[in-house]
């Protein structure tokens, strides 16, 4: 009987080490190839499924595939499409099937956030509904650290670590200023609902840097807000303000809001820097920069956190082991054992206890006026974010490697998506 093949895709927003995830799973796949066949992997996360637009990973070379470890960005393309319920989407699934047959395909991992695990819970349940016999592991990835039921999330600790070191350098030009120009820099960081990247900016606290945190977790309260930074001007004469993108009022409307929503139905969010700049411009006169890291902290693989980068990998092996041990519907999760030294061992989680479910800051992490992070949120942090794991460099660039993503050979009629 021939081995099944497995398909890996990647889905919603790359990280810095998603890559590192994919390296795990073709690298542990091949080294149990008396068991498993080949990696498939779906140009454009689940819509190469659809569209039967399959990579055969057999086409490239161990050293290829070891330098997608150090490589940033999403190797196989990546995209926004949830599917709908069974019910209202046969047309889909059964699309899905006809794939995985006509390929051999008897393992499915779907690498991203809780979306994704929506999606990969979905691919389970169908493998039931139509009896076909199809083992789908979530693999956990998310810049916003917003998955439950594991202690972090790979993709977290290298934004955690690119946020914390510019928050850190910008602080330092600011104060080299601060008596003659500027006061007060606000930097933006992605978090839509839960402030983990924002709280990393709060880690320059213990470098002597004045520092405030906005969080989606503590409603937006100009009138506080504005007191602290006036407090902390005339204290030190310059501060920083971190702010997160899903920074809101108390009546849920976000500092700043663009309006269209994506493919998952969430709100594009971006200029809450330039809002609460403003505010100190006209609330207290101080002159200020401000910046958004937008795709820049996701993307840093330069400054990438080896605890980050291992993880990664390893959740992407992990996934492998479970599926091989015949489980389907789970994530591996990573589960610490301490802080220091920081230690840590894989777990897993059923999938119906992770789609669609949002892990939040708790409030202990966060300061009692709302406005920094605590010291058992800096125990949190500190091992994340620990450790260089830089690329190889040539002529003062980083080397990252292309892949050639050679296609499969098409086998079923042309699908389309709408």
């Amino acid at each position: 009987m021939a081995l099944k093949n497995a398909f890996y895709a990647q889905s919603g927003g790359v990280t810095a080490v998603i890559n590192a995830s994919a390296c795990g799973v073709i690298e542990t796949v091949r080294a149990n190839r008396d068991r498993i066949g080949k990696v498939f992997a779906g140009r454009d996360g689940i819509i190469g499924a659809l569209t039967e637009d399959l990579i055969d990973t057999d086409k490239e070379s161990a050293a290829t595939i070891a330098q997608l470890r150090h490589t940033p960005g999403g190797a196989f393309g990546s995209c926004r499409y949830k599917l709908k319920s069974l019910e209202s989407h046969r047309r889909e699934y059964q699309r899905l099937i006809e794939v995985f047959a006509a390929h051999g395909i008897g393992y499915f991992f779907y690498n991203g956030g809780g979306d994704s695990a929506d999606t990969c819970l979905k691919v389970s349940q169908l493998a039931e509904a139509m009896d076909y016999p199809i083992q789908a592991i979530h693999i956990p990835k998310t810049v916003d650290n917003d998955l439950p039921l594991t202690d972090c999330c790979p993709g977290f600790g290298s934004v955690a670590k690119y946020v914390a070191v510019s928050a850190l350098e910008a602080s330092l030009d600011v104060r080299s200023m601060a008596r003659t120009s500027t006061k007060v820099f606000v930097l933006e960081v992605m978090g839509r609902h839960a402030g983990w990247i924002a709280a990393a900016g709060g880690l320059v606290e213990d470098h002597g840097i004045p520092v405030v945190v906005l969080f989606p977790e503590i409603p937006f309260e100009e009138e506080q807000f504005l007191a602290r930074v006036s407090e902390l001007v005339a204290r030190h004469g310059f501060c920083t303000v971190v702010v997160s993108e899903g920074c809101h009022h108390a009546d849920g409307r976000y500092l700043a809001q663009q309006g269209p929503r994506d493919a998952f139905g969430h709100e594009q969010l971006g200029g809450a820097a330039p809002v609460v700049a403003r505010m100190i411009r006209q609330g207290l006169g101080h002159k200020f920069h401000w910046a958004v890291a937008d795709y820049l902290q996701r993307a840093a693989r330069h400054i990438a956190s080896t605890t980050d980068a291992k993880q990664a990998y390893e959740a992407g092996a992990a996934a492998v082991k479970l599926a091989l041990k015949g489980h389907s519907a789970v994530m591996p999760t990573i589960e610490r054992i301490s802080d220091k030294p920081y230690r840590y061992r894989f777990g897993m989680a059923p999938l119906t206890e992770v789609a669609n479910v949002e892990k939040h800051m708790p409030r202990h992490y966060i300061s009692e006026d709302g406005f920094g992070i605590t010291e058992g949120c800096k125990r949190y942090l500190r091992p994340l974010i620990r450790g260089e794991d830089y690329p190889k460099y040539k002529d003062g660039m980083p080397v990252y490697v292309t892949l050639k993503n050679v296609p499969v050979r098409k086998k079923l009629a042309t699908f389309d998506l709408h």
